[in-house]
């Protein structure tokens, strides 16, 4: 029997954690969604292409990838965005769009409460 030990990356680990602080801080839910997604196996986590973010994304919102943002397709709409891991290819895109690429934990410290953010899976 294979014993499940959670993601081995420090930098993750330290991130869920923080997420689960600021969720029992501020009782905003989301960011206790956000940590039981980035637990999940690496084959099992989420990986948004930047044309699905345009694709259901309105203009000027903010949302939050638990996972890897990758740079297939194009984005022509100014969206904030908050992920894990962004390709180089997403991250410009999203830039050269108007928006905003930041790590999961600038939008934590920026919105604490999480209001008006959406979980993209």
């Amino acid at each position: 029997m294979v014993k499940r030990t959670g993601p081995t990356n420090p930098c993750l680990k330290e991130l869920i954690e923080e997420l689960r602080k600021k969720f029992v801080e501020t009782k905003a839910k989301i960011w206790r969604d956000v940590a039981e997604k980035l637990e999940k196996p690496r084959r099992k986590r989420v990986e948004v292409n930047v044309s699905r973010i345009n694709r259901y994304a309105e203009e000027n919102e903010e949302i939050v990838v638990p996972g890897v943002v990758l740079g297939a397709g194009s984005i022509n709409k100014p969206v904030t965005v908050a992920a894990w891991r962004f390709s180089g290819g997403a991250k410009r895109k999203i830039e050269e769009a108007g928006g905003k690429a930041i790590t999961i934990r600038e939008l934590m410290e920026k919105n604490p409460k999480g209001s008006n953010v959406r979980i993209f899976c």
